[in-house]
């Protein structure tokens, strides 16, 4: 178990259209200008967009694996800490925090990999 910065980096590498934007002790993940995601290297943990009751659940089902980040209406950020989680968990995180921030016509064009 435990996803390596360059695991994670392949996951980005199979959703379309992600930019990868550097902001210091930071990068910023973004899907045609608009941001779902972050990656802290120094501290193997990205922050990921998704909806505020996902948030709540992942928190309070695993609080070693995932943190709160703050909220926006309707969305819920969340930190997850790489070594912790599993390839196929993440994977499925960092599609869906793509999917809710990609415009629907790139979104609805993409297909979710089996699993």
């Amino acid at each position: 178990m435990g996803v390596s910065i360059d695991e994670f980096l392949d996951i980005l590498d199979g959703l379309p259209e992600v930019q990868q934007i550097p902001g210091g002790d930071w990068v910023a993940l973004k899907v045609r200008g608009k941001g779902f995601g972050y990656l802290w290297e120094r501290t193997q943990t990205v922050g990921l967009k998704a909806t505020v009751d996902e948030q709540i659940a992942l928190v309070a089902e695993r609080p070693d694996v995932f943190e709160k980040q703050f909220t926006t209406d309707r969305f819920g950020w969340v930190v997850v800490h790489l070594p912790k989680i599993a390839p196929d968990e993440l994977t499925e995180l960092v599609t869906e925090a793509w999917y809710l921030t990609a415009p629907k016509s790139l979104a609805d064009s993409y297909e979710f990999p089996a699993g």
